[in-house]
């Protein structure tokens, strides 16, 4: 089960993701997603626990809890959606200023 922990304080690392799900049951891997340009916390993170019953456990008994003086919002993960803003590849655009081969 992949669940998605959002306001998360900025000082807390995957091993504290990791250690929080634990006391519920198995955790696969917790992960807090950082800003790529500054290394910080974005204030979310995912853990992915195999066994559904104590995902849900913990989903229900972490929700709306105060941790290091912030509430966590715990949910079932979704999907990753597809990115519709993509600009895919290339295409044929033309060049710069028209075809090269005129004389003046």
């Amino acid at each position: 089960m992949n669940i998605y922990v959002a306001n998360l304080h900025y000082r807390l690392n995957d091993g504290d993701l990791h250690q929080i799900f634990s006391e519920f049951g198995q955790v696969t891997s917790a992960k807090v997603i950082k800003d790529h340009e500054t290394g910080r916390s974005r204030g979310f993170g995912f853990v992915e626990m195999p066994n559904q019953e104590e995902g849900e456990k913990a989903m229900e008994s972490l929700n709306g809890q105060q941790v290091e003086g912030k509430q966590l919002m715990v949910n079932e993960a979704r999907p990753k959606a597809p990115n519709n803003n993509s600009r895919g590849g290339g295409g044929n655009r033309g060049g710069f200023g028209g075809p090269r081969d005129r004389r003046y």
